[in-house]
């Protein structure tokens, strides 16, 4: 069988071999480069952070026993430097005892072969690891784009790990949202965010999209709307993993809605659900931001629309809305 039969496009990949015995890895060397793969070698552990450091290789096959640093500790540098860390590395090991094999997949190994290695072995258990390892940084790209765009928008955006609730990213307007209104700092996730995530994952996870949190301070509201799952398509939808995108409103609407009760005669709540009617809020959203049900909502407009003299919705907000820019225009 061609060599090239079991990973038909290696599309260039870098494969950097790593043993302290040549003439050990040069038939697995000629196979590598006969299947159209770039071949590069190291002889010993630090030869081999350097070259990983350079060079960027798609995948590392790894010799475990070498002298000075051996490869269970190489493997740890590289899972330790964040630039590295998404390198699949197949330890090559002449160990077959499960606790050598426990220490090679502990360190960083994603699988092993046992030596004397078989080119065609390794190159199919090598095509696997590149094609999952290129599909998660495909996945994480798009997440990074994504992220960016919401940054460049000015948005309150923060993603949250299920499994540990960590703080995983953030833009910079919610990192000053957490910081004024929760009194926290990444990584950490505030308790409150926390605990009304993990109580509705459940229903997030069947894309059910759960009851807004909502936290006020000093006339200011911040609201919180779980979004959706960053890594959907690597996790089943039982998974505890995952990160999570969490969007968040500030409010600070005192005033205006002072300013509404007043000049229309309406009770505080029912000037509330005039101030969302007027920023273009349905009925749905404003009850989520009063903590309330539509049906409430829609019972309060009625008696709004009764109180203004108006039949419609708009006629309500285009009265609202030119109260409160009054209320803004200078002396």
């Amino acid at each position: 069988m061609h060599p090239n039969a079991l990973n038909p496009e290696p599309d260039d990949a870098v494969v950097l071999l790593v043993d302290d015995m040549p003439d050990n890895i040069a038939p697995l060397h000629d196979a590598l480069d006969a299947a159209g793969y770039t071949v590069l070698v190291a002889l010993d552990g630090q030869s081999a952070l350097a070259r990983a450091a350079q060079a960027r290789p798609d995948v590392i096959l790894l010799d475990a026993l070498m002298p000075g640093l051996d490869g269970f500790e190489v493997a740890q540098r590289l899972k330790a430097d964040p630039e590295l860390a998404h390198i699949p590395i197949l330890f090559m090991t002449g160990l077959t005892e499960t606790e050598h094999l426990v220490k090679a997949l502990a360190a960083g190994g994603v699988d092993y072969v046992t030596k004397p290695v078989k080119p065609l072995e390794v190159m199919a258990r090598m095509g696997v690891h590149l094609r999952a390892a290129r599909q998660a940084r495909q996945g994480a790209l798009e997440r990074q784009q994504a992220r960016n765009a919401l940054d460049a928008f000015g948005y309150a955006t923060l993603t949250v790990r299920a499994r540990d609730g960590r703080l995983m990213w953030q833009t910079p307007l919610a990192r000053e949202l957490l910081r004024r209104h929760c009194g926290t700092e990444s990584p950490v996730t505030p308790e409150p965010v926390l605990q009304w995530l993990r109580r509705h994952l459940p229903e997030a996870r069947k894309q059910i999209e759960p009851p807004r949190l909502h936290l006020d301070q000093d006339g200011s509201r911040l609201t919180f709307r779980l979004h959706r799952r960053l890594d959907e398509e690597e996790c089943s939808d039982d998974s505890p993993d995952g990160e999570w995108l969490i969007v968040m409103e500030e409010s600070s609407d005192g005033q205006a809605v002072e300013a509404l009760a007043s000049a229309f005669g309406l009770t505080a709540r029912e000037a509330e659900v005039l101030y969302w009617v007027a920023q273009g809020k349905i009925n749905r959203d404003i009850a989520d931001i009063l903590g309330a049900s539509p049906a409430t909502v829609k019972k309060h407009l009625e008696r709004i629309h009764a109180k203004l003299g108006v039949e419609t919705r708009t006629a309500a907000a285009a009265m609202a809305v030119n109260r409160v820019r009054a209320l803004q225009r200078p002396g």
